[in-house]
């Protein structure tokens, strides 16, 4: 018989993650170093990143931290090199760090316009272009990036988000098949809905406090456009990543896997 478990066991695989700090990128280094992964976790928030480290080596994993802004190509690099130094290898990219926008096109300005597309886009590109460095020789690798379901569903303020995350999805399928050869798969998640701090603008006060009136209303707003009656959680999001990272998808590249309840359901 097939032992399916072992397919999910990634003891000894180096994991290297963006955005380690919150919301889907805590998630996925909690998740993935349950599997056994060795966890590199960076996020602008230092104290975040350290306290995901912290909270998977009291578990019994292998994790640590290191401040990195996505937006410097130098600091991507530094944070992948350093995991390569420390460990020999990577195995794992997680390009997850992401911010936010809502806006009409119409009162956007430059300022932050570059802001999304320097968070959103270039820190995605440069994490690949880092990681791709050290897995050619390696003759293997698993890039997985963020993308978002608002590549799918138009809507009014979302156009700087949505074209930056349309561009992540047109690079990994490209990347896909520039590096398929040598032996690494690239992917993407494209999640619907998903409850975490990223959304809490949504159902904060003026003071930014958290109105559980308010989270329950959103809830209920965006989980009836999914046949699924629900928002997504973060662990959602960490599971498909876990598949993603597994043996059971040795042979899906160039993909845009899309948890959201059903919310869009593109060909």
């Amino acid at each position: 018989m097939v032992d399916v478990l072992a397919g999910y066991d990634l003891s000894g695989q180096v994991a290297v993650l963006t955005g380690a700090g919150s919301g889907i990128g805590k998630a996925s280094a909690l998740t993935l170093a349950a599997a056994g992964a060795i966890i590199v976790g960076g996020d602008i928030d230092e104290a975040a990143a350290q306290a995901t480290a912290d909270e998977i080596r009291d578990s019994g994993g292998s994790a640590s931290a290191v401040r990195t802004d996505v937006t410097s190509r130098a600091q991507v690099d530094a944070l992948i090199d350093g995991a390569v130094a420390s460990h020999g290898r990577i195995d794992i990219m997680g390009n997850i760090a992401g911010i936010p926008h809502n806006k009409m096109v119409a009162e956007v300005t430059d300022e932050e316009f570059e802001r999304i597309l320097a968070i959103n886009m270039k820190s995605v590109f440069y994490g690949c272009q880092g990681a791709i460095r050290h897995m050619i020789p390696q003759g293997s690798g698993n890039i997985i990036n963020i993308s978002s379901g608002a590549i799918d569903t138009p809507a009014p303020t979302l156009a700087c988000y949505a074209m930056t995350k349309a561009a992540v999805a047109m690079l990994t399928k490209t990347l896909a098949t520039e590096v398929g050869p040598e032996g690494i798969r690239v992917n993407a998640v494209a999640p619907g809905v998903i409850h975490t701090n990223f959304s809490r603008h949504n159902y904060t006060d003026a003071e930014g406090n958290e109105d559980p009136e308010r989270v329950e209303k959103y809830k209920k707003r965006f989980g009836s456009m999914a046949p699924l009656r629900r928002v997504g959680e973060a662990q959602d999001v960490a599971d498909t990543l876990l598949f993603l990272c597994s043996t059971g998808a040795s042979f899906m590249t160039g993909q845009i896997l899309r948890p959201n309840g059903g919310a869009a359901m593109p060909w």
